[in-house]
């Protein structure tokens, strides 16, 4: 099962992902993670994707898919993972497609989280006051400005995502404004529907 979420920060992708990987043992797969383990490994992509680092460049789309493409091929992504925060754009959208279709594979469902905007930054700030009430501190990103740069981030560069996952007929929607048990259940409903259908 392979699977992209899709949704603007504090959507409740992650929290979703955590949910999804233990309930069908695949690897939640973050780029960021991806990318620092190839470096560290020394791949090939990861040294050039080390070399754009230092001289202070941004990673290009296609080293970001070679860095997917080599993960992919590990045991524990063989029966499929999930894409977290990859692709951010339609060109990047196009060139995982076109890599996996490279691999014989496809993505099984795309799953769009659609939620309130105003009461997501609502829901960052009120997780921003719990956290300083607990005495722990406060992620950057749960500062309702920083909070609002990243969603105007979103709906600039992702939000076309679902255009074309739509036109391909991929997406799925599930409402991610409703109680976080709720959410799972109707995430696993049409993940469960996808294994049976592999199955039979």
């Amino acid at each position: 099962m392979r699977i992209i979420l899709l949704g603007p920060p504090g959507a409740g992708k992650g929290t979703q992902s955590a949910r999804i990987v233990e309930r069908f043992g695949i690897p939640q797969l973050s780029t960021g993670d991806m990318l620092r383990a190839a470096v560290a490994a020394g791949t090939p992509v990861g040294l050039e994707a080390k070399s754009i680092m230092e001289s202070g460049g941004l990673v290009t789309d296609s080293v970001v898919v070679g860095i997917v493409a080599d993960r992919i091929e590990e045991a524990d992504a063989r029966s499929g993972f999930i894409l977290d925060g990859f692709p951010r754009t339609v060109d990047q959208a196009i060139a995982l497609d076109r890599m996996l279709s490279d691999k014989g594979l496809s993505l099984t469902t795309v799953i769009e989280f659609v939620v309130d905007e105003s009461a997501l930054v609502g829901r960052i700030a009120k997780r921003a006051e719990e956290t300083a009430a607990r005495g722990e501190p406060v992620r950057k990103d749960d500062t309702p400005e920083v909070f609002k740069t990243r969603l105007d981030a979103y709906k600039m560069q992702t939000a076309p995502l679902s255009a074309y996952y739509g036109s391909l007929g991929t997406l799925e929607t599930v409402d991610g404004m409703k109680p976080v048990d709720q959410v799972t259940e109707d995430l696993l409903k049409i993940l469960e529907a996808h294994a049976e259908t592999a199955a039979s």
